[in-house]
């Protein structure tokens, strides 16, 4: 139902799921292993994997905090964005990935829910993408003291309103990381 003509397939794009991002994010570890499963199903259902890494001044391109979590393992022929923006599209490769793999349906996960992940999934849906936030597999770290909600109130409101989001020709939606159609 895309607005993307000639495209068919889905992709699991997994965002900046990095160790130093998401080392003191709520539910690390949980979402962590709910995109693990999630990885392992796309592998075996053979939808592709795509890996996108956040580089700044404070998450330099290969340090350790930059590197993904070591309980996910990138197969060498998955491919690997890179950027420094919150949208995972703006001055990346990442529509030029998409494209070879005739992409038009995103289901998407990862971190940060109030930064990278709500940037991402509007880029996607406004460049015409279908696209699927997977409601138990996105996280944050605190930002109280900058006066966010609490991290479960960020990731409630989001799966909230992504859940009603809605476009000519476009679909958007949630689903948990067990339950999440990796095929349209």
């Amino acid at each position: 139902m895309s607005t993307l003509d000639g495209r068919s397939e889905t992709a699991l794009l997994v965002v900046d799921v990095q160790t130093g991002v998401v080392a003191e994010a709520h539910d690390r570890d949980g979402v962590v292993a709910r995109i693990a499963e999630l990885v392992d199903r796309a592998r075996r259902e053979r939808v592709p994997v795509v890996w996108v890494q956040h580089e700044d001044e404070e998450l330099a391109a290969g340090t350790a905090d930059w590197e993904i979590v070591a309980e996910l393992e990138p197969a060498d022929e998955e491919d690997r964005v890179h950027k420094r923006h919150g949208d995972a599209f703006e001055g990346t490769d990442l529509e030029e990935v998409l494209a070879r793999l005739a992409v038009d349906r995103l289901v998407v996960a990862g971190a940060e829910t109030d930064a990278c992940i709500r940037s991402t999934i509007h880029g996607a849906f406004a460049r015409g993408y279908d696209t699927v936030l997977v409601s138990d597999a996105h996280t944050a770290g605190d930002k109280t003291a900058w006066g966010a909600p609490p991290v479960p109130d960020v990731i409630a409101h989001t799966n909230l309103y992504w859940s009603f989001q809605s476009a000519p020709g476009k679909t958007a939606g949630t689903a948990t990381a067990a339950e999440v159609p990796l095929h349209a």
